[in-house]
């Protein structure tokens, strides 16, 4: 624990010296750290996709300075410094685990713990379930969260293989409004086909935004072979028909 406690201290008094004499550091603002925060978490995200443990320890420490220099830019202005945002964070962690700091009895069951903690935010002043999802969450990752704290609230499927007719439902709509090239219909039965697949996911453990970033590695580890494969054949991938790209991509597959 030393050791660690010596670590932060040196970043923290790094962070102290930066903000002091470096002329990029000394500018920056809340504002001006938020889209490359936003970066950066981006970038632990890919490495944990990949699986890259020294890529994740890397990203890890670039997001800890983001923290550290927004504590820093807190404290100058007499906000709050890096102590404030410990406490809070201890005190809430704390209040949302009865079951680990108090007598609360979860049966060892992490749906019950998921439920308690959407009730006692509630408790805390937020006054919709909903409230404490991000506006700025990307739409998949927002419906994915929208529906994991409605369902700790209780509403949900019975039976999860009952999302299926609701999926069928969703895709009929959307081939209907499809037939009448209605094209905001379209879009808005489009984003209903999208909700529900979302949420047969959620039903059945399967992250969807993790699912689809690897289904787009997929495809471009796929794409990028053709590409090779045509570049060495002397062609240019604009002169190759649909079924010489399409032999080249179920060879691809096979890689």
């Amino acid at each position: 624990m030393e050791d660690k406690l010596k670590a932060f201290k040196r970043l923290l008094n790094i962070m102290d010296e930066l903000r002091e004499q470096c002329p990029w550091d000394k500018k920056q603002t809340f504002i001006s750290l938020r889209n490359l925060t936003i970066e950066e978490t981006y970038e632990l995200a890919d490495a944990i996709l990949e699986d890259d443990k020294e890529a994740i320890k890397k990203e890890l420490g670039d997001l800890l300075l983001h923290l550290v220099f927004y504590a820093k830019i807190g404290s100058e202005s007499g906000d709050f410094d890096i102590k404030d945002i410990a406490e809070t964070i201890s005190e809430k962690l704390i209040f949302r685990h009865p079951h680990v700091f108090g007598d609360t009895d979860v049966k060892n069951n992490p749906e019950i713990v998921k439920k308690n903690w959407e009730e006692l935010k509630i408790k805390e002043g937020n006054q919709s379930v909903l409230g404490g999802v991000p506006k700025s969450l990307p739409a998949m990752i927002k419906a994915n969260r929208i529906q994991e704290k409605v369902k700790a609230v209780g509403f949900d499927w019975e039976e999860r293989n009952q999302i299926w007719d609701k999926v069928t439902e969703e895709l009929n709509e959307l081939k209907s409004e499809i037939a009448k090239s209605d094209q905001k219909n379209m879009e808005n039965e489009f984003g209903d086909l999208m909700f529900s697949m979302i949420n047969a996911a959620r039903l059945y453990d399967i992250d969807p935004e993790t699912a689809l970033e690897k289904t787009n590695k997929k495809f471009i580890k796929r794409f990028k072979y053709l590409e090779e494969k045509i570049t060495v054949s002397g062609k240019k991938l604009k002169d190759m028909s649909l079924d010489e790209m399409n032999e080249i991509w179920e060879e691809a597959k096979k890689k």
